[in-house]
């Protein structure tokens, strides 16, 4: 058996940004110049603005040396689903399958938003994301739904699709409407260069990891042993197939190596601090050689 590893041959430093933020363009109550100055200075890298079926073009924003990044929320008729990388607002099709083909022609990829938000706790239907083909991610984690119905968190969502087989990244995003929403949740992406192209590549192959606090230092891989060491982690808790947990470890730094005979399909691991402070690694597939 071997280990995949989404972070294998990621080099450069950390770079911390969010890929989901509303401006007045649609329903945030800032300016794109405003949003862009209040995460400049909670010392951000990149950001990309979702407005609500609005491309909001970051050329015409003062970056205040931040990466800014071209992206939609399509909102209408249907589920939302962010689209980071575009190059226009696609049309909001009731049929999402739609949506996604044509974020995929539009050179983009597509991360479904915030499925456990709204009473019911299905603001997209698990079996919709069993059947949709083509989007590459899922918010494990949205911080308004904090201050909205609904969890903010979506790892059981995750583990149903990784369970399947499906290869689906995890993402943590704040989904800023308004002060205050700023600074809740994260990617932080491993990535040489500080460019759009670089960071939304870096993005699409998992080399990131989703965080609400909690700072990762390593990720390596080194034969068949998985190891994490963080900078604030309280305890680590390894997940496998469907949510198993397959151990917990107190401290800050954690390994897993796989079992001679009936290894799991993935492992993940998902590091807890203080308080709500956590970081989400993303899946560790395992194959046959």
């Amino acid at each position: 058996m071997r280990i995949d590893n989404p972070y294998a041959g990621a080099e450069g430093p950390w770079l911390r940004g969010n890929l989901h933020t509303h401006s007045t363009n649609s329903d945030g109550s800032r300016t794109p110049s405003e949003i862009v100055a209040a995460y400049a200075a909670l010392g951000y890298n990149f950001l990309m603005f979702s407005d609500h079926d609005f491309f909001t073009d970051p050329l015409t924003v003062d970056a205040r040396e931040m990466v800014l990044l071209p992206g939609v929320e399509v909102s209408a008729w249907g589920p939302h689903i962010v689209h980071v990388g575009a190059t226009r607002a696609v049309e909001p099709a009731k049929d999402r399958q739609a949506v996604l083909s044509a974020i995929q022609a539009d050179r983009g990829f597509a991360i479904v938003a915030h499925p456990n938000w709204e009473a019911h706790f299905n603001h997209c239907p698990q079996a919709l994301l069993e059947i949709w083909e083509g989007y590459t991610g899922i918010e494990v984690y949205n911080g308004v739904i904090r201050r909205l119905n609904g969890s903010p968190r979506a790892t059981d969502r995750w583990d149903r699709l990784l369970g399947l087989g499906r290869r689906v990244w995890g993402f943590a995003h704040d989904d800023s409407h308004t002060v205050g929403d700023d600074g809740l949740a994260w990617n932080m992406v491993c990535v040489a260069e500080r460019s759009p192209n670089a960071i939304i590549d870096a993005l699409s192959r998992g080399a990131c990891y989703a965080s609400t606090g909690v700072i990762i230092r390593e990720i390596a891989v080194t034969g068949d042993t998985i190891r994490v060491e963080t900078e604030n982690a309280q305890r680590i808790v390894i997940h496998s197939d469907f949510g198993h947990r397959e151990c917990a470890t107190d401290g800050a730094v954690a390994a897993y190596c796989l079992p001679e005979t009936n290894p799991p399909r993935y492992v993940r691991f998902e590091c807890w601090g203080q308080g709500d402070d956590m970081a989400w690694t993303q899946p560790f597939f395992i194959e046959a050689e």
